[in-house]
């Protein structure tokens, strides 16, 4: 029994193997860049270390801060409009966080937008502060949706008995609550650390010199040894980051009725102003100012194949992310070592683009026939974002394969069969919900399309990007406009996706 169990679990480890592997070689190749030159530790070293250090550790306070309060408040409050909300704050994972950076760069201090429209220049958004305030807007979704989908799962009935046994609001929530939610919770902040490390324009804009910045610097001085060296370094964060994620144990229950409650009036008024402030600088802001960039400068000037050089590679990394990640999740739903193996492709994620895209030319000058292709830069979408496909996967995994395939397995079906004629068509809006996520995060990428598109390509990032290093702003607003509505129709496919996801596992309740 236990060979077969072990030659079971091989069958799930063996597909994932040359993922893993493939996921890794740009670490193997840092290394080898590194090699060409010792590490000098010095005084910039520590205060780039120490601006990174404090960013992550501030975008992650504040996300959890706004996330895990706004989870609670649209899963179990009943109020009027409770799906607009969640619409409305999920809105910002539609807007990638440089044109944030952007709109409060061009709005804020003297000289900006908003001292022509109110009359005195508000405080500049610049520096640590102003980088971990915007940087928060854009990532908070990340805790909001991951505690939601843990509180989607929490038993109404252990809260009310611990109520019932005496427990005050904060004990059912400390003891109760928290246990059962702190795996989504974690997830959520490991997004946003992530993400958070691997971002390049956002600090470069609002002038924050983090390792991003600095790897920038020296790539565009051919200095790959030292920029290497800063990668290095920042996957050591990553690494220390995976390695208290991996210790957050949560408590499992079968699923059972959502927690419910009727707010006052008061209380749901106060929860508007907030939704509707938070959607104000996140959203509302850039909006604006792209919309009065548009009625200035108008649309002259603008070649629809820039959307469709960034439609198209986007759409094929979403799909091949979730054909990759479907065999990692499989081996990290089977054992310690699949988990292992997910962890390792989690690498990807804490990778600036700027340095995917280096180890990319690197590897791409050896294999010509691939280099500066749409391929190459679909490579390079999928080992970035893999981990958004797997964390859906495992998620749908997790929720029903279970039950059906084993009750499968018990008719007489093979492993094989079970899972393809059981459990992939119920993973399914899992799947696409992964790649909703890859979608967005693959439109929205700017380092790595940078250095890895088709020559004489042209997409909206990059584009975004020669505007705002030039100086000409109005420029910016329609493809700063399409970028924005197209992740939004990304995001509706993923908030639809996700209630599929919700209600498939309900059914098997």
């Amino acid at each position: 029994m236990s060979i077969a169990i072990n030659q079971s679990r091989l069958r799930l480890y063996l597909p994932a193997l040359p993922i893993v592997a493939l996921a890794f070689l740009p670490v193997v190749v840092l290394v080898v860049l590194a090699s060409g030159e010792p590490l000098s530790f010095g005084a910039r070293n520590w205060r780039i270390f120490g601006n990174t250090v404090a960013l992550t550790a501030l975008t992650v306070g504040g996300a959890v801060l706004i996330g895990v309060p706004l989870a609670f408040a649209t899963t179990c409050l009943r109020f009027r409009g409770a799906g607009v909300a969640l619409a409305a704050l999920a809105a910002p994972l539609a807007v990638p966080s440089y044109i944030g950076a952007f709109a409060y760069f061009a709005a804020t201090g003297r000289g900006g937008e908003l001292e022509s429209i109110l009359g005195f220049a508000p405080p500049e958004v610049r520096g640590l502060f102003g980088t971990a305030w915007v940087m928060t807007l854009y990532t908070f979704p990340f805790v909001l949706l991951s505690v939601r989908a843990s509180l989607r799962r929490l038993d109404a009935g252990l809260v009310e008995a611990a109520r019932t046994m005496g427990l005050s609001p904060l004990g059912a929530f400390l003891h109760v609550i928290l246990p059962r939610i702190r795996g989504g919770l974690a997830a959520g902040a490991l997004l946003v650390a992530l993400y958070t490390l691997s971002d390049f324009a956002t600090p470069a804009i609002l002038g924050l010199d983090t390792f991003t910045r600095a790897i920038y610097v020296e790539y565009n001085a051919f200095g790959l040894s030292q920029a290497a060296w800063f990668s290095l370094q920042l996957l050591g964060l990553v690494a220390v980051i995976l390695f208290f994620e991996s210790r957050v144990r949560t408590a499992r229950e079968r699923p059972g009725r959502t927690l419910r409650w009727t707010p006052s009036l008061a209380f749901a008024s106060g929860l508007w102003s907030a939704v509707g402030l938070i959607w104000l600088s996140a959203v509302g802001l850039p909006l604006a100012l792209f919309l009065l960039w548009l009625r200035r400068e108008g649309v002259s000037g603008f070649d629809l194949a820039t959307l469709r050089h960034s439609v198209v590679p986007a759409a094929l990394a979403a799909v091949f992310a979730v054909l990759c990640a479907l065999p990692l999740a499989r081996a990290a739903s089977a054992g310690r070592i699949g988990r292992w193996m997910l962890r390792l492709t989690s690498f990807g994620f804490g990778i600036p683009g700027i340095v995917m895209g280096t180890v990319l030319v690197y590897v791409g000058l050896r294999l010509p026939f691939i280099y500066q292709t749409t391929a190459m830069l679909v490579v390079g979408y999928v080992l970035r974002f893999l981990p958004l496909a797997t964390g859906s996967l495992r998620e749908g995994l997790d929720r029903i394969e279970d039950n059906m395939t084993h009750a499968a397995r018990s008719l007489g079906a093979s492993p094989g069969e079970a899972f393809r004629r059981v459990s992939l068509p119920l993973i399914f809006p899992a799947a696409l919900s992964g790649a909703a996520l890859v979608f967005l995060e693959a439109m929205r990428e700017l380092p790595l399309t940078l250095l890895l598109r088709p020559t004489g390509s042209e997409t909206l990032t990059t584009r975004l990007w020669q505007v705002y290093e030039a100086g000409y702003f109005g420029e910016a607003a329609l493809p700063g406009l399409l970028l924005i509505l197209a992740s939004s129709l990304a995001m509706l496919l993923f908030l639809r996706s996700e209630r599929l996801l919700g209600l498939v596992a309900e059914s098997e309740a």
